[in-house]
């Protein structure tokens, strides 16, 4: 005789749940990884509830899962994916200062040689 365990989807009271804080250099880096990593939809949605927001500098993820084995497998994906985002962003995307438009630099050389914009 063999016992399965399903797990309670109705009584969400008993899911397991961790919080993720994970500080960047800014909230534009936190945005980039968020939007990357909001495109892959989880593989079990009926069983695992996410949400991944920045505050302030910081990409907050946290997970609702059926069962702890969900729960490590959902934010051991998230953390593959959490790395790869992290070294591309360090290797490709533009540092603060050269995250401004072209506009806001034009303008800030033309204040910089006293022309009026």
């Amino acid at each position: 005789m063999t016992s399965t365990q399903e797990p309670a989807q109705d009584n969400q009271q008993d899911w397991h749940q961790t919080t993720l804080r994970i500080p960047f250099k800014s909230a534009a880096h936190a945005d980039i990884a968020r939007r990357v990593i909001l495109v892959d939809r989880e593989l079990n949605a009926h069983l695992v509830e996410r949400s991944i927001v920045v505050e302030g500098s910081n990409l907050v993820a946290t997970y609702r899962t059926a069962t702890v084995r969900l729960l490590r497998l959902a934010t051991n994906g998230f953390i593959e994916n959490l790395q790869l985002v992290i070294r591309t962003i360090h290797e490709f995307a533009p540092t603060a200062m050269e995250s401004q438009t072209a506009d806001e630099r034009v303008t800030g050389a033309a204040i910089e040689n006293g022309i009026t914009v």
